[in-house]
């Protein structure tokens, strides 16, 4: 019974390895066809027309397609015709029958896609664009719609307001009666005419820009603008109470350099003194030189002749030069109109002064001149006469020349 039982297992095994064998045959587990020249298992061939049913392969009458196969010896056919298919929703399938008319066509109807429809609503939805250019449209905008902008002639358009003033602009009145068509057509061309008169008034205003005012060099000369500030105003009325005959002139320009903004020519002081010939000063130096001689000169010549003066004659005012006219030299105080010089003074008596050095025994010449020299040094900021220097021999200097350390240079 052992021995049965140990020959059997061998036996076993032995059947089923034949088994397996014979399973693994090329006619058992090949597929039937041979797809691209390969024996794969996973291979899926085209179905053949044959097998598709007749009424669907006559659905479909359009143009053919040829499809060939190939399959192995024994599954041999010959090569079969394959109608191509029409694309759906177009006018080849619904007219072949393929799909039918209803059967819910995605084309897009010549009206458009109504959504609204399409979900149910009964009332159609308004968007706010919609909405507002319907009011606009229809002259209910709650806003002012204003058209023409960027032209001379801007309007408003539609609003609550804008039959207003259309009634308004055509002469009507509910008050009153009625207006003739002649009278109307006269207030029309009346108020044409008068809106073109304010076109043409706009036209040909100037236009006025705003603009930032340039920062200038505190330190600098104001620039000149025409009208005459009120310094100069008031230095003027101070010339008047003193008495000084004078006139305005147009202004001096020569350059950045010379000119004066507001000058005024000088011919007369206080006390009926002459000044022959008139000079071109600035205003400031002209009410200098009119106190010095009102309360200096003019009391000294009394004092020491008994005879007032009569006449002062003067050699320059302004003058486009530099410094004792010579070369490099910085710029005179003439060139701003703010310096005289004098050369001789008539007394009342005919006795000329000659502002020369005097001799030894020309003592009240001599003391005029000293009290010239130095009463003139409490108004001026600068006098030079006869020994100064080569250049004032003749003639005595006074300028208001402003110095930093306030020095004022009497000599």
């Amino acid at each position: 019974m052992a021995y049965v039982t140990r020959l059997h297992r061998p036996l076993t095994a032995l059947v089923l390895s034949f088994s397996l064998v014979t399973c693994s045959t090329d006619d058992a587990l090949s597929p039937p066809g041979r797809i691209d020249g390969g024996a794969r298992v996973g291979s899926i061939g085209p179905v053949p027309v044959d097998a598709v049913p007749a009424q669907e392969v006559a659905a479909y009458p359009a143009a053919t397609q040829r499809s060939t196969f190939q399959t192995n010896p024994q599954h041999a056919a010959p090569q079969q015709t394959r109608r191509a298919l029409p694309m759906l929703d177009s006018d080849e399938a619904v007219a072949t029958g393929a799909q039918p008319a209803s059967a819910g066509s995605s084309a897009i109807p010549q009206e458009g896609v109504n959504m609204d429809a399409m979900l149910g609503v009964e009332q159609p939805v308004v968007g706010l664009a919609e909405e507002q250019s319907n009011d606009i449209a229809e002259g209910n905008a709650s806003q002012p719609v204003v058209g023409g902008i960027g032209d001379e002639n801007v309007r408003q358009l539609g609003g609550a307001n804008s039959a207003a003033p259309a009634e308004a602009n055509l002469g009507y009145d509910p008050d009153l009666p009625p207006l003739s068509p002649d009278k109307m057509a006269g207030e029309q061309a009346q108020r044409a005419r008068a809106m073109e008169q304010q076109r043409l008034q706009r036209t040909q205003e100037p236009q006025q820009v705003a603009f930032l005012p340039r920062a200038n060099n505190p330190m600098s000369t104001p620039e000149y603008t025409g009208a005459m500030p009120g310094s100069e105003i008031a230095c003027r009325q101070r010339l008047k109470k003193l008495g000084v005959t004078f006139r305005d002139i147009p202004r001096i320009s020569n350059g950045p350099s010379c000119g004066i903004d507001y000058p005024i020519e000088l011919s007369g002081l206080s006390g009926g003194i002459g000044v022959k010939p008139a000079v071109k000063l600035n205003c400031e130096v002209t009410e200098a030189f009119a106190k010095w001689v009102k309360y200096e000169l003019a009391p000294s010549s009394r004092y020491r002749y008994w005879s007032g003066i009569k006449t002062i004659k003067p050699l320059g005012g302004y003058s486009c030069r530099t410094m004792n006219s010579r070369r490099g030299n910085p710029m005179s105080e003439h060139a701003r109109g703010n310096a005289i010089d004098v050369g001789k003074f008539v007394l009342k008596n005919g006795k000329e002064i000659d502002v020369r050095k005097k001799g030894f025994f020309a003592f009240r010449e001599k003391a005029l001149l000293k009290a010239v020299r130095s009463d003139s040094c409490k108004y001026f900021n600068t006098v030079l006469g006869p020994g100064s220097d080569p250049f004032h021999k003749d003639h005595f200097h006074f300028d208001l020349r402003t110095r930093k350390t306030g020095y004022r240079h009497c000599d």
